[in-house]
């Protein structure tokens, strides 16, 4: 007698979502194996791009990559051996360090990748809902996981709108304009 279980039968809507995304990590990950860089080391230097300048040190890569320090730590050597970040001592406190993406790294960060093409297909429409779902889905998992949410100033709880760019409550630091659409370390979900 041969016994199946319900995956291999019939995979609910659920199952079917959560395997379509795992192929999709993993088909990036498989094209992320390109100019050099590995998966991590392509994902450590998009976050440092979009990382605000209180969030990118040693310890909160390893935190977005959801790694060890030590492993991040060997990312961001790698990275810095290839040219593509640069270390920089902290301002106010020289022990501190953290990374800057050089311009031969946003070369590198131009370089179109398997899912940024395949989304360019998608009807445009379709985008907005989509990236909101899946917003809420990484929220939700990282949550779960007990992981930080690593989302953008501007809809931080912490954040206050100004003028001329915004104000961290929780830092108490001016942000330039630019900087309140940055990833931020410290972000707590609140505003939309």
């Amino acid at each position: 007698m041969l016994i199946l279980s319900r995956y291999q039968v019939d995979m609910d809507t659920r199952d079917q979502i959560r395997a379509l995304i795992t192929r999709l990590a993993r088909l990036e990950a498989a094209g992320g194996w390109t100019q050099d860089l590995n998966p991590a080391q392509r994902t450590a230097l998009e976050y440092l791009a979009r990382a605000n300048r209180f969030s990118r040190s040693p310890s909160q890569v390893a935190d977005f990559l959801g790694t060890t320090r030590g492993t991040a730590s060997q990312t961001l050597k790698a990275l810095m051996r290839k040219g593509l970040v640069r270390e920089e001592a902290s301002g106010s406190d020289k022990r501190s360090i953290s990374y800057q993406v050089t311009d031969a790294g946003l070369v590198q960060l131009n370089a179109p990748s398997l899912l940024g093409r395949s989304l360019e297909e998608l009807p445009g429409d379709t985008l907005p809902d989509l990236a909101e779902t899946l917003r809420s889905l990484l929220a939700t998992a990282a949550d779960l996981h007990g992981a930080r949410p690593f989302g953008v100033c501007k809809e931080c709880q912490h954040f206050r709108s100004r003028k001329h760019g915004g104000h961290c409550a929780l830092l108490q630091l001016s942000l330039l304009q630019h900087e309140t659409g940055q990833i931020c370390h410290e972000q707590q979900p609140g505003h939309r």
